[in-house]
């Protein structure tokens, strides 16, 4: 099977008899059988976080080492294969994200497995493992979609505790063209370094809300962190518990 060549996804039990019968490998012989070794350590220490399957998390590990890999999400009732290339700041799918981001299935998606990846990038010598190129679609859309939609409320692990943060550019890659007041909280950010207790006080916005900013801008190569800057601030009291009531 070549990682789903239908542009129907799989229904989440179709996915498991095909897995079980051993019909998921995709690339060849030459295909690889494990991640790099930087991006394992990376995956089997989100396995120790009590909230497992963050994708997310999983996603900004795949960013931080700039490492392929081929991620099955749960989306519903179906499996959606979405297969990251981080250099080349593009990821391959049968579905865009802009197909997938309609009623609530955004809020629910969780990993079920993260694998390497059975396509090559566009250009890649490889050509015979090069897909179809209208399956290659910008990782920044996704990237803000998984972000300001998904599970995850709070901000990532590598971006958290006492920081204050900064637009790195006067724009952030892929910026959404109308996001309301979290646009209006981007372009402050361009002349401002706030904690996050201080973003979050800002017109129209919340923790939640500007956890789930701070980790887009992240992804997407916008944001700078930093831990040592005067306005740096813990997070808000008792914000992860309120975090973990809601899960």
């Amino acid at each position: 099977m070549a990682d789903f060549d239908s542009s129907t996804l799989w229904r989440i039990s179709a996915f498991e008899r095909a897995r079980d019968a051993g019909q998921l490998a995709a690339g060849g012989e030459d295909r690889p059988t494990l991640l790099p070794t930087t991006l394992l350590v990376d995956l089997q220490q989100l396995q120790k976080d009590p909230i497992q399957g963050d994708v997310l998390e999983v996603i900004a590990a795949c960013i931080r080492n700039r490492e392929a890999a081929l991620l099955y999400l749960q989306h519903g009732s179906h499996v959606w294969p979405v297969t990251l290339f981080p250099r080349e700041f593009l990821y391959h799918s049968p579905r865009d994200v802009s197909h997938m981001t309609a009623g609530a299935a955004m809020s629910g998606l969780r990993l079920i497995s993260a694998e390497p990846p059975g396509v090559k990038p566009p250009g890649d010598a490889m050509h015979e493992r090069v897909a179809g190129r209208e399956r290659y679609h910008p990782l920044g859309p996704l990237l803000w979609a998984v972000a300001l939609h998904g599970p995850r409320a709070r901000v990532l692990m590598e971006i958290s505790g006492r920081v204050a943060y900064r637009l790195v550019s006067s724009s952030a890659r892929d910026l959404p063209p109308s996001l309301g007041a979290l646009s209006s909280a981007t372009v402050r950010l361009k002349n401002e370094t706030a904690s996050l207790k201080e973003i979050a006080q800002w017109p129209g916005l919340s923790v939640e809300r500007a956890s789930r900013l701070l980790n887009a801008l992240y992804l997407t190569g916008a944001l700078m962190v930093s831990r040592s800057h005067p306005a740096a601030r813990p997070e808000p009291m008792g914000w992860r518990s309120w975090f973990g009531r809601r899960k």
